[in-house]
């Protein structure tokens, strides 16, 4: 049997232009970059190969499966082994030809699985990577729309003060995906906004915030305050099943609290890192660049980093498991209104201000942001 790298052949980003204009149904991109990088900008129709930490770290030292590595494309894991891709074209930031390729690479890892288990559909590798495809062809390109800097605390207060306005109001909803957004209850409140931006669906993370227009969208509501007492993640999972709900809907949802900075923005976090594999610290990185004041107080952190220890769980046996455990996420049908009807769960605790990461409070102490 040839090896990985004596079966790729290498493809000029002219060719890839002129497969992505005549015949894209019947090639599959395959971007071996992290998930931060792709989110910032991709080649048209490609998908993201999950080979981060968290996916590195269950295989334990063995070669990864593309179950692993496109967990949750099933429609494209069943078209590849299916052979009904032509080609299967590979890229990373600039890597310029096959030589250049590394043993230890994530693309040498996504490489591997794909000749283990695509059933010889012939793989290519993009000679220059994305860098250099943009460089060419911009158009066949997605790219985020520009994001706002992030901003001092003082120059938000001084804006703040000029306007009337919340920082936490300004502005509208932000995207998280193309199906989540965040934002307050002021967003929450504003039907032109949310129709403006196709919002079919509301997760309430609060447990006073009304829910403004029953008959126009679904709702879910996860009674919750924001104080250190409160266990969120024992809503993580059933927030995540509505998420994806909706997704799997063509839908659009906005998770909202009162302020859109620490209970809604801790439901976001968790949503990205179940279903993208990424670390809390990628995905805050990812969420406060949408939106920079998110500020989860200390106790979502803990319990966040705790969910983050359950979606590293080192084996597919384990994951499973956890997932199934009554202990994660109350399995109810029906959302209520009530404080006192929030279930228990393992992943709450406290723990000290110096274990925090001080990147996580970049505008003020967690005790002097607003109710969220």
């Amino acid at each position: 049997m040839l090896s990985a790298m004596e079966e790729l052949g290498e493809m000029d980003c002219t060719v890839l232009k002129r497969l992505l204009k005549d015949d894209s149904a019947k090639c599959l991109l395959l971007d071996c970059r992290s998930f931060l990088a792709y989110s910032a900008g991709h080649i048209r129709g490609a998908v993201n190969a999950r080979c981060n930490t968290i996916v590195r770290r269950r295989a334990k030292g063995s070669a990864l499966s593309l179950d692993q590595i496109l967990a949750g494309d099933d429609e494209v894991r069943s078209r590849l082994r299916s052979g009904m891709y032509s080609a299967v074209v590979v890229y990373d930031e600039r890597t310029p030809d096959t030589e250049a390729v590394k043993e230890d690479s994530t693309m040498m890892l996504v490489l591997n699985a794909l000749f283990r288990d695509s059933l010889g559909t012939r793989t290519y590798l993009l000679k220059g990577g994305y860098d250099r495809f943009f460089s060419e062809y911009p158009e066949f390109c997605m790219r985020t729309k520009s994001l706002p800097s992030l901003t001092s605390q003082s120059s938000i207060d001084s804006s703040c003060s000029s306007c009337g306005t919340p920082h936490n109001d300004q502005g509208g909803p932000v995207e998280i995906l193309p199906f989540l957004y965040l934002g307050s209850a002021l967003h929450a409140s504003k039907k032109e906004v949310l129709d403006a931006i196709g919002i079919s669906a509301l997760l309430n993370v609060s447990a006073d915030c009304p829910n403004h227009f029953e008959g126009a969208y679904q709702y879910k509501c996860i009674p919750v305050e924001d104080n250190h007492k409160e266990d969120i993640s024992c809503w993580f999972l059933e927030a995540i099943e509505f998420i994806d709900s909706v997704r799997d809907s063509s839908g659009r949802v906005l998770v909202h609290c009162q302020a859109g900075i620490s209970r809604s923005a801790t439901i976001c976090l968790a949503y990205l890192m179940k279903r993208k594999r990424i670390r809390l610290d990628e995905a805050f990185e990812f969420v406060r660049r949408r939106r920079s004041i998110i500020s989860p107080n200390f106790s979502f952190m803990g319990q966040l980093l705790q969910f983050e220890s359950q979606v590293l769980a080192t084996s597919c046996a384990a994951e499973a498991a956890a997932t199934a455990s009554p202990l994660l996420g109350p399995k109810s049908t029906v959302a209520t209104n009530s404080a006192t009807a929030t279930p228990t769960s393992p992943f709450i605790f406290n723990f000290p201000v110096s274990v925090v990461n001080p990147a996580y409070l970049h505008h003020s102490p967690i005790t002097t942001s607003p109710g969220c």
